[in-house]
């Protein structure tokens, strides 16, 4: 097998693993953005769950791909990964991504996918750089200012 097709197949992988994280994201996430409105009576589950579809299918259009960016690109400097690593820090990311929502789904832990997908994202890059170059200047993995950035609207 060539490195093309190599390539290829893992971009295949990444695109399935990143529908399936999609999908636990719907069932994890969605749950604790209408329960509320639902336990309070303001709108019934079927009503609820059409609002929440829709506005987070429209959110792009009123708030751009701002998190999508940060998350993409503002927090971990992937050019500091090999290139042939970099396709499996984003699989091992998503797929870390994906064991988290199932387990915390399993119990029932009210936890965010989009935290899980960056903390997965972040580990994964940081497992390859150490394995490549050892604990010498790990902290280049990460983009300082796009973790406080996010750390700080977390908490706020």
């Amino acid at each position: 097998m060539d490195a093309q097709q190599v390539t290829l197949g893992l971009v295949i992988l990444i695109i399935a693993a990143a529908l399936i994280f999609d999908y636990t994201n719907g069932f994890h996430d969605a749950p604790n953005s209408i329960a509320t409105v639902v336990a309070t009576r303001v709108l019934s589950p079927g009503l609820a769950v059409i609002w929440a579809a829709f506005f987070n299918f429209v959110a792009f259009l009123v708030y751009g791909t701002t998190v999508a960016k940060t998350i993409g690109g503002d927090m971990v400097n992937i050019a500091v990964i090999p290139g042939d690593d970099r396709l499996y820090v984003l699989l091992a990311g998503v797929i870390g991504a994906i064991a988290w929502n199932l387990i915390t789904w399993y119990f029932g832990l009210p936890t965010s996918s989009s935290h899980a997908l960056v903390g997965a994202y972040a580990g994964s890059a940081i497992s390859s750089y150490i394995f490549h170059f050892g604990l010498t200047d790990v902290q280049t993995v990460l983009i300082s200012a796009g973790w406080i950035k996010t750390i700080t609207f977390i908490v706020l």
